[in-house]
C-alpha cells in the first residue's frame, strides 16, 4: 500500500501524539495510585487495567487518525512520543497538578467549613443550652 508523503507526515505526528497522550496518562495513574506500594496484588490488578485502557486508547486514537494504519515506525513514534513526554514535560506537569490538588483540597475544605459553620454553631449553642440546664 503506497502512502503519500503528506499522510505519512500525518501518521508520525499522530503517533508521536498518542505517545505523549500514553505518557499524561501515565503521570495522571501515578497522581491516583500514589508513590506508595500498598499490596503487591493489588498494584498487579491496578498496572495491568491500566496498561489495558491505555492500549484501548491508543488503539482507538489511532484507528480514528490513521484509519488503522500500523507499522514499525508507528511503535517507533509512540515509543519516542513518550520518551520525549516522560523526559521534557513530566515533571512540570507533575508538579502542576500536585498543586491543583493541593489547591482543590484546601478550596474544599474552606468551603466545608464555611457550609458547615452554621450548623456547627447551632450544635455548640445547643450543648451550652444543655450544659446550663444541668
Amino acid at each position: 500500500m503506497i502512502i503519500s508523503i503528506i499522510d505519512q507526515v500525518r501518521l508520525i505526528i499522530f503517533s508521536l501524539l498518542s505517545g505523549i497522550i500514553t505518557g499524561i496518562s501515565f503521570d495522571i495513574y501515578r497522581l491516583i495510585r500514589g508513590f506508595e506500594n500498598p499490596n503487591k496484588i493489588i498494584t498487579i490488578i491496578q498496572d495491568l487495567l491500566f496498561w489495558t485502557l491505555t492500549s484501548i486508547v491508543v488503539f482507538v486514537f489511532l484507528m480514528y487518525t490513521n484509519e488503522g494504519y500500523i507499522n514499525f515506525y508507528v511503535y517507533l513514534c509512540l515509543i519516542i512520543g513518550v520518551y520525549l513526554y516522560l523526559k521534557l514535560i513530566s515533571r512540570i506537569f507533575i508538579k502542576l497538578q500536585y498543586r491543583s490538588l493541593k489547591f482543590n483540597g484546601k478550596l474544599f475544605r474552606v468551603a466545608m467549613n464555611v457550609v458547615l459553620y452554621p450548623i456547627n454553631l447551632l450544635f455548640y449553642k445547643l450543648k451550652i443550652k444543655k450544659k446550663d440546664k444541668l
